[in-house]
C-alpha cells in the first residue's frame, strides 16, 4: 500500500477535468491488489471515513473531487485479465484506459463500441458514470456492453455480479452475497427519461441488478474488474463533414439518416455517428481549421462498411445530402485513415477550445449535457440560442445530435456575465426537463450538478434512490456528495 500525504504530491488528485476543487483530503491510498483495497474500504467503514474513488481524473463533474477524508487511486489495477478472441470479451481491471485498451484490440481486428471524446479515461470510470460518446447513435452506452462485475461493497467484501444474474421482481430486489449477506430493497416506481441519460441511478421494472451499479458513480460500490463485450472491426468506414446553410436543413438530413432504412432509397444508409456543430461552434473551430471558415451548420457523418457495398452506400447518401439542400461539392470526405483521425480531431478540438477559453479568462465553463425527445430538439436549440442572444452571451452549439444531445457552451466576457450564464443553464436545465429530457445525457451528476437534478425529480423520488444508497452503504463512506443533495447527508 503507498501512502501520500504531502501537500505537493497529491494535488493531481484533487480536482478533474472540470477544473472543480473542494475541501481535499488527508492522505492518499494506493492499494496495489484487491485484499489491500478490501482491507482499506472496511477500515475506513468501521471507523467511519468518508473514502472518495480516484480513476484517471477525466470526468467533468467533479466526482471524483475529495470532501475530506480520504482518496483512494486504483492506478495499480491497470491490467488486461484475460481475452477470448473467439467469444468477442476481454475481463480487465478498472484502471486499463479506453485508449489502451482499443489499442490491445486493434492487432485482432476488434474493438469496444463506446466511445467517449477523452480517450485516456479508465474503464472504470466509464462504467461508474454509463458512459457514452458518438458512437451511441448505433451502439448504446456504455451499459449495454457489460457481462460481469467485480465489485469492493462499502463494508469491504468482494462481490462478484454477471448480468442476469440476479433481477429484480417488479421494483423489489433481493439477493445475498458470497459472504451470506442478503440485501433487500424497493426500487422507486419512476420512469427514467427516454433519452440518452447519465442522470442518477438506473431504475425500472424487473431490471437487472448489474444495471443499478452502472452509472451510480461510485456511490454503491467500489468497480475494480469487468468483462466487457466486444465487435468485430468494419471492413472499411465512410467518414464525411456535410454543410448546411440552415439548421432546419442540417436538422432534416439527421431525422431522416435515422429513418433512412425505412425509405427504400436510402435502405443502405445507417449510420453509427451523428455529430452537430452550428455557425459560432465553425467560426470557433476556424482559428483552428481554417477550411471552415464562414461555413454555417456542420453534420459530421460516420457508417461502417462490412459486407455492403461502398459505392451503393455513397449514391444513396449524396441523394440524401441533396434533398436536404446540403452543399455536394464542398464535403470534406475521408479517403484513408488519415483523413478520419483529422476528423475526429476536428470533432474534439471544440471541447479543448472551450477549456482553453474558459481557462484563459479565469472562468467556470457553463456548458449543457443535455437531451430531449426528438419532437423538441428543435425548438429546445432555438430556445439556447435566442435566450443566450437577448442575454448578450456568446456561444457555440454542437454535440451528438443523433441522439439528440447537445452541448451548448456559453461563452461569457467576464464575471458578470459568468454569472449570467450561469443562471440561464439552470433555465436550460428547466426546459429540457419540460420536455421530458434529461440534465445530463453522458457526464453523470458528480458533485457540480447534484442542484440540477433536483429537477428532474420530486425529493420523495430522490429521497428513495438515496435510501439504496444507505442500503449498501449505511455509514455513508462512499464517494460522498455525487449525485444526493449534500443535505441528504447530514440529517
Amino acid at each position: 500500500m503507498i501512502v501520500k500525504t504531502d501537500l505537493e504530491t497529491i494535488q493531481n488528485y484533487l480536482t478533474d477535468a472540470s477544473n472543480y476543487k473542494n475541501k481535499g483530503c488527508d492522505a492518499v491510498y494506493i492499494p496495489e491488489n484487491l485484499e489491500e483495497l478490501s482491507d482499506l474500504i472496511k477500515k475506513a467503514n468501521q471507523e467511519k471515513i468518508k473514502v472518495t474513488i480516484s480513476g484517471a481524473g477525466t470526468g467533468l463533474v467533479g466526482g471524483r473531487v475529495p470532501s475530506g477524508g480520504i482518496v483512494v487511486s486504483l492506478e495499480k489495477f491497470n491490467q488486461i485479465i484475460s481475452f477470448d478472441e473467439k467469444e468477442k470479451s476481454i475481463s480487465l481491471q478498472a484502471f486499463v484506459t479506453l485508449n489502451e485498451l482499443q489499442e490491445f484490440l486493434r492487432d485482432y481486428k476488434l474493438f469496444y463500441p463506446t466511445d467517449p471524446t477523452e480517450r485516456n479515461c479508465s474503464i472504470g470510470g466509464t462504467i461508474a458514470t454509463n458512459a457514452s460518446g458518438a458512437r451511441t447513435l448505433k451502439y448504446g452506452s456504455t451499459r449495454k456492453w457489460i457481462n460481469s462485475l467485480s465489485l469492493v461493497l462499502p463494508e469491504g467484501e468482494i462481490f462478484k455480479l454477471r448480468r442476469n444474474e440476479v433481477k429484480a421482481h417488479d421494483f423489489e430486489m433481493s439477493f445475498t452475497t458470497s459472504s451470506g449477506k442478503n440485501y433487500q430493497f424497493k426500487l422507486p416506481k419512476i420512469s427514467i427519461p427516454k433519452v440518452k441519460n447519465a442522470a442518477g441511478y438506473f431504475i425500472e421494472k424487473d431490471m437487472d441488478l448489474i444495471d443499478l451499479f452502472i452509472g451510480s458513480e461510485g456511490t454503491l460500490g467500489v468497480i475494480v474488474e469487468a468483462e466487457l463485450k466486444l465487435l468485430s472491426e468494419p471492413k472499411d468506414l465512410i467518414s464525411l463533414v456535410i454543410f448546411f446553410e440552415s439548421f432546419d436543413d442540417a436538422y432534416e438530413f439527421v431525422v431522416r439518416s435515422r429513418k433512412s432504412q425505412k425509405e427504400e432509397k436510402f435502405s443502405f444508409l445507417n449510420p453509427r455517428a451523428l455529430e452537430f456543430f452550428d455557425d459560432r461552434a465553425l467560426k470557433f473551430l476556424s482559428q483552428k481549421f481554417p477550411n471552415v471558415e464562414g461555413k454555417k451548420f456542420a453534420i459530421w457523418f460516420e457508417q461502417e462498411i462490412y459486407h455492403e457495398n461502398k459505392d451503393e452506400i455513397i449514391d444513396q447518401l449524396s441523394s440524401l445530402i441533396v434533398e436536404c439542400n446540403g452543399d455536394l461539392e464542398n464535403i470534406w470526405f475521408a479517403f484513408n485513415e488519415k483523413d478520419i483521425n483529422d476528423i475526429k480531431a476536428f470533432r474534439h478540438s471544440i471541447s479543448a477550445l472551450v477549456n482553453e477559453y474558459i481557462s484563459r479568462n479565469d472562468l467556470k465553463k457553463v456548458g449543457t449535457d443535455i437531451a430531449v425527445p426528438s419532437i423538441h430538439f428543435k425548438e429546445f436549440y432555438h430556445f439556447c440560442c435566442e435566450s443566450s442572444q437577448s442575454n448578450a452571451i456568446d456561444y457555440v452549439g454542437y454535440g451528438h445530435i443523433g441522439n439528440d444531445h447537445l452541448h451548448f457552451n456559453m461563452l461569457p466576457k467576464d464575471k458578470s456575465q459568468n454569472e449570467i450564464a450561469l443562471n440561464l443553464y439552470r433555465v436550460f436545465c428547466k426546459k429540457a426537463v419540460e420536455f421530458g429530457g434529461t440534465i445530463s445525457a453522458e457526464h453523470g451528476i458528480g458533485k457540480l450538478k447534484r442542484q440540477y437534478f433536483e429537477l428532474m425529480y420530486p425529493e420523495k423520488i430522490l429521497r428513495e434512490m438515496f435510501e439504496i444508497k444507505k442500503i449498501f452503504d449505511p455509514n455513508l463512506i462512499l464517494n460522498r456528495g455525487n449525485i444526493f443533495p449534500e443535505r441528504f447527508y447530514n440529517e
